[in-house]
């Protein structure tokens, strides 16, 4: 509603008394869950899980090898063509997010090791689908998901940390901004990397990492423990200049 009374504010500022008294309705309070992410071990299981020894297994394991470290959005992954990915020199993928805006995100050497595999499996022209169907058709956003889902009720046999999450391609995108944010990248880095508007949506993470809150508490002072730099006693001196 807010989106929509913000559009018109634009374009009917005639009505702005009435769409200034909509805005102006504070949004609905709702509760956040932290995101749900996969450790490096699960992310392993569940590529281990796809059957390399048939057509599908393979062209599942390119496609989420690559959702896994670039990170993107479901319906950034299905929309890919062969041309949008380059594996020379600078190997990157193309995508057009949200608001029709285009970036290019950098590729591992280990996944472009994947990606040539398939190219080469999988012949085409330049606008054909990456990762396509059986007929040559793009894959759709439903059909990816239960791929997914597939191989990670397989993963879940070997790796029982799997069976408490719910793992959709969106948690694959949770996932690379969560190994980004271990690796000490910072946050607007980040949002440039998964095409977030705003930083504020990237510090989500933020919030998921222990391992940044756990810094901050080492940073404190223990309560009790006196202010001030330490000062050897006499005795304490006289022993280590005896050693």
């Amino acid at each position: 509603m807010h989106s929509l009374f913000g559009y018109l504010a634009l374009h009917h500022p005639e009505h702005a008394a009435t769409i200034g008294r909509v805005l102006a309705v504070p949004p609905k309070r709702t509760e956040r869950n932290l995101v749900t992410y996969l450790t490096d071990a699960e992310v392993e299981a569940v590529l281990a899980a796809c059957d390399k020894t048939s057509w599908t297994g393979r062209r599942d394991h390119a496609m989420f090898s690559l959702a896994v470290q670039t990170g993107l959005r479901i319906s950034e992954l299905a929309g890919l063509t062969r041309s949008d990915v380059v594996i020379r020199p600078g190997a990157n993928v193309r995508t057009v997010g949200k608001g029709r805006k285009e970036r290019r995100t950098p590729l591992i050497s280990s996944t472009v090791a994947v990606l040539k595999a398939w190219l080469r499996e999988q012949p085409g022209a330049p606008e054909d689908p990456l990762f396509p169907t059986t007929t040559g058709r793009p894959l759709s956003r439903d059909a990816i998901e239960r791929r997914l889902a597939l191989y990670v009720s397989s993963a879940a046999q070997n790796c029982r940390s799997l069976k408490t999450k719910r793992v959709t391609t969106h948690t694959l995108r949770h996932t690379a901004a969560m190994r980004l944010l271990a690796a000490g990248n910072d946050i607007t880095v980040i949002a440039l990397w998964l095409g977030h508007e705003q930083v504020t949506t990237t510090q989500i993470y933020l919030h998921a990492d222990l391992t940044h809150k756990q810094r901050a508490i080492d940073r404190t002072r223990p309560l009790g423990v006196k202010p001030g730099r330490f000062q050897p006693g006499d005795a304490l001196l006289a022993f280590l200049e005896a050693l």
